[in-house]
């Protein structure tokens, strides 16, 4: 079981499941940190953010909804979404 209050394990298994989605190269900028933003830095498609909520889901279960989650907001915020704000979002999301 993954301990969703681990910060640190959280985002080496958000960063293996970005890179398995957008491939080797998203890190030749530099490392995928909390810091890292989905738009500006990452520059995800929208279908990269389908899949990627597909990947969340398939590993942590129904209780990440990050389709659900990312729906609550603006748009601003959609394009400065972070790393570090989904992370923070796996672990704070309930108990399976």
């Amino acid at each position: 079981m993954i301990d969703t209050t681990d910060r640190t394990e959280l985002l080496a298994i958000v960063e293996r499941l970005i890179i398995e989605i957008a491939g080797d190269e998203i890190t030749l900028a530099g490392p995928i940190t909390l810091a890292t933003s989905f738009n500006g830095d990452l520059e995800l498609e929208s279908i990269e953010f389908v899949a990627l909520a597909e990947k969340l889901q398939a590993h942590f279960g129904a209780r990440i909804d990050f389709v659900g989650w990312i729906s609550t907001k603006e748009l601003d915020q959609i394009i400065a979404l972070t790393v570090g704000e989904l992370v923070d979002f796996i672990a704070s999301a309930p108990a399976a």
